[in-house]
């Protein structure tokens, strides 16, 4: 019997980028970068070219001659696409379509929208996804769109957008019109979700959010504080979605932890925007875990492409712990380093589990930073508020008196008042002092 090799055959890739002389983000270190989204969309990268220029070329993005050099590397190599590691305009598409004749010609964005389409799973991710394309589509239509659909490019990496429509059938009345649609049914899911939310904040839950790079660790993160099994690949993007979980901190109360999608530098704005209700699980947070991967060759960048992102969906004023996870990734020196540069940061590995402890701490009191210190004498027959208070108070002391339950707690703002009429202080229309020792 003949045997077949039934893999899948890779698309050959050649990564264009251009040097600019900035140091903040080398351009060796963007190309391996833009290797990584290329591998996990599913090519086979068989050349990289850079060229040092102040700014891009107009037409072409990278000078005329190039170009010509790169369309004979490719008919060398026999590549399939070429990717450019900044968004083209459509006018730079179009004429580098003409230059490179039978390669495709893709940007950074485009291989970002065909990475979150390969893993998009949830219906409010596949959608955001769609609008995400469909605006990014919108005006290069002329070119971009025949390109990737023609029957001669087929399939492949850059090429899962929309629903593979024809050339005559795609155009902007229909592309408006279905982006009109998305945002529809987007708006019905966000409605959900604002629902889903409130309820969270009505009921006094305090809330975490995990905010950072794009494989920084933040789905393991999220299961070693939860003990959940939440998908965590070693992979760029491998969370869409938003994911909350409850967590229990080691004085008894429950919280929620909240993981979102991964950023990376140079991200879409559009991207930002049609992922606007789950990132919104940051930007209405109580507290923010900004989670960086320790051992990254541009580890403060990738903090710096982070902060720019909870920036731009204003939540920087939120209160943040930063985390550097994969710390058993470097050296004992480096992590000494690491923490004199950053004194209020936690270091820890959510795959050994180093560090865990502190951060459970630091989040604990970051929870109840804010909160007034009371001692309250509950009657017996208030024992709703006795629950209530350990689901969302700090305990300090407790104990059961003839009369009730005498509590030393630290209470959140919002809850402060339910407890007033109990004040064992003598002064039940004032929180003690929050500068008293908490025990």
């Amino acid at each position: 019997m003949a045997m077949f090799d039934t893999d899948e055959v890779k698309e050959k890739a050649i990564l264009v980028g251009i040097d600019r002389g900035q140091t903040d983000w080398p351009v060796e270190e963007s190309l391996a970068e833009l290797e990584n989204l290329a591998v996990t969309a599913g090519a086979e990268v068989v050349a990289t070219v850079s060229q040092r220029i102040s700014s891009p070329n107009p037409r072409t993005f990278i000078g005329a001659g190039k170009a010509d050099e790169i369309a004979a590397l490719a008919l060398e190599l026999d590549a399939d696409i070429v990717i450019f590691d900044d968004e083209l305009t459509p006018s730079q598409q179009s004429n580098l379509e003409r230059v490179l004749r039978s390669v495709k010609v893709i940007d950074r964005t485009a291989l970002i929208l065909d990475i979150f389409a390969l893993h998009a799973t949830t219906r409010e991710g596949r959608l955001q996804v769609r609008l995400a394309q469909n605006e990014y589509l919108y005006p290069r239509l002329r070119g971009m769109w025949a390109h990737l659909a023609s029957n001669r490019m087929g399939g492949g990496v850059g090429s899962r957008f929309g629903e593979g429509e024809s050339q005559l059938e795609v155009d902007r009345r229909i592309v408006r019109k279905r982006i009109s649609s998305i945002r529809r049914e987007l708006k019905d899911l966000a409605r959900t979700r604002d629902i889903q939310r409130k309820s969270r904040t009505n009921s006094l839950v305090f809330r975490i959010a995990l905010a950072g790079y794009t494989n920084a660790g933040k789905s393991s993160l999220l299961n070693r504080l939860t003990d959940s099994a939440v998908l965590a690949y070693d992979k760029l993007f491998a969370t869409l979605d938003a994911t909350t979980r409850k967590l229990t901190f080691p004085d008894g109360r429950t919280v929620t932890l909240t993981d979102t999608v991964g950023f990376i530098q140079k991200l879409p704005t559009n991207l930002v925007e049609a992922f606007r209700s789950t990132l919104d699980e940051i930007s209405e947070a109580d507290l923010i875990l900004q989670v960086t991967d320790a051992s990254a060759s541009q580890r403060d960048a990738q903090m710096h492409a982070v902060h720019e992102v909870i920036e731009l969906i204003g939540a920087e004023s939120i209160p943040t712990i930063v985390v550097f996870n994969k710390c058993d990734l470097i050296e004992p020196e480096e992590r000494e380093a690491l923490a004199r540069r950053y004194p209020s940061a936690v270091l820890v590995s959510a795959l050994t589990g180093a560090g865990i402890d502190e951060l459970l701490e630091r989040m604990q009191a970051a929870s109840i930073a804010d909160g007034d210190l009371l001692e309250v004498l509950l009657p017996y027959t208030r024992g709703d508020l006795v629950q209530l208070a350990h689901e969302h108070c700090s305990i300090i002391s407790e104990e059961f008196l003839p009369e009730g339950t005498r509590l030393q707690l630290r209470a959140p703002k919002a809850l402060a008042g339910r407890f007033l009429e109990f004040r064992s202080d003598g002064r039940p229309d004032q929180a003690v002092d929050a500068g008293s020792s908490a025990g």
